[in-house]
Order: C-alpha cells, then sequence, then structure tokens
C-alpha cells in the first residue's frame, strides 16, 4: 500500500486539474475562440506546433483535426527550421502552444509564419509574450498550478490545453456540419469503429 501522503497528493491531483478547468470555462473569451474556429473551419490545411509536454498535446490537436476531415500535421520545431514550414502555405493555420509563450524554438517557425502569411494562434497564458504578440487569434489558459507538491511537472497545464483542443473540435463540429457517417468511414478500426459502422449497418 502506498503511503497516506502519496493517496492524498494523488487524490488532490483530480481536486487541482477539476478547478482549473472550470477556471478556464468561466473566463473563456466568447470573441476569442469564435475567431480561432472560423479560422479552423476555413483553412486549407491547419499546423500545430509545441515543445516538451506542449508538443505532445499539440500531436493530439492534430489528429483530433483529421478525425474531423480538417487536414492537420503536427510540425516539429526541430524540423519546422529544416523546411518543415514548406507544409504551410498562404491561408493555412499555424497552432502555437506555449504556457510561457517565450519558448524559443517556436519564435523562429513564427516568424515564417508571418512572411508566409499563415495565419496563427497561440495559446498561452503570457499575453504580453511574443508568441501572444505575433498571433492573429490568442486563446488565454489560465493554470491555477501543477498537480506534482512542486509546482512543476507538465500536468494540469497539458489538462487545460487538451479540454480547450476538445472545446475547438466540439464547436468546429457544429460550425462544419460534420456528421458521424463521415467519421465512420474513415474510422473503420478498433471497438470505436465497429460500433459505428455496426450501427450505420
Amino acid at each position: 500500500m502506498i503511503s497516506e501522503d502519496a493517496y492524498s497528493q494523488a487524490l488532490a491531483a483530480f481536486d487541482t486539474e477539476a478547478e482549473c478547468l472550470q477556471l478556464i470555462k468561466n473566463n473563456i473569451d466568447r470573441d476569442s475562440f469564435s475567431r480561432a474556429v472560423d479560422l479552423l473551419k476555413s483553412a486549407p490545411r491547419i499546423g500545430a506546433s509545441g515543445c516538451g509536454h506542449s508538443g505532445i498535446v499539440c500531436q493530439h490537436f492534430a489528429h483530433l483535426m483529421c478525425c474531423i476531415e480538417r487536414p492537420a500535421k503536427f510540425i516539429s520545431p526541430a524540423e519546422a527550421v529544416h523546411g518543415g514550414t514548406g507544409y504551410l502555405q498562404e491561408g493555412d493555420v499555424m497552432l502555437f502552444l506555449s504556457r510561457g509563450g517565450r519558448t524559443r524554438e517556436l519564435l523562429p517557425i513564427a516568424d515564417i509564419c508571418v512572411k508566409k502569411r499563415v495565419h496563427i494562434i497561440t495559446i498561452t497564458e503570457n499575453e504580453d509574450s511574443e508568441l501572444a504578440k505575433c498571433a492573429d487569434v490568442l486563446l488565454k489558459i489560465l493554470v491555477n498550478r501543477e498537480t506534482d507538491k512542486y509546482n512543476s511537472q507538465g500536468t494540469t497545464s497539458t489538462t487545460a490545453a487538451c479540454a480547450l483542443f476538445h472545446a475547438l473540435q466540439a464547436a468546429l463540429i457544429e460550425e462544419t456540419g460534420y456528421r458521424n457517417e463521415s467519421f465512420a468511414l474513415i474510422h473503420p478500426g478498433g471497438a470505436v469503429g465497429e460500433r459505428l459502422n455496426n450501427r450505420k449497418g
């Protein structure tokens, strides 16, 4: 059995993240969120980039977009400055995720996007950061604290970003009229695919 302190910390993690999600929900800016949805809705292609935990959840975001047939790709910060930004063309959308908004690896990518006239959506806590200032749309996240006792691991902040990505996808499904029948076609695998296609049949 784990110690009482360890179990207490584990339970507190749920409370910390639940509080953060409610904080974001209560403070979301509808105009900014709407502009982000409009950009994603009309974008021929969507890129997403971040470092560390942010990069991992940006991969999730790109997959969420593909699942509703919005062509999207995670662009590695390392590959981006070695030709990877060739994926993006004028009128596309690039989404950056950086809690502090100062991730140095992302700044050259943002500069490329500005020069190529690629729309930028930045998700950050720091509205005074360089990534925030170069954005067409800023979506601000609010993180009460990370779940570890040192407040240093990318935990609550990762959950906050994922929840915002899920909200964007939910809105896009409504705005584009995306139907589950289309998802069934591109998702024949696994238990979800079996359920969707059996219902369809």
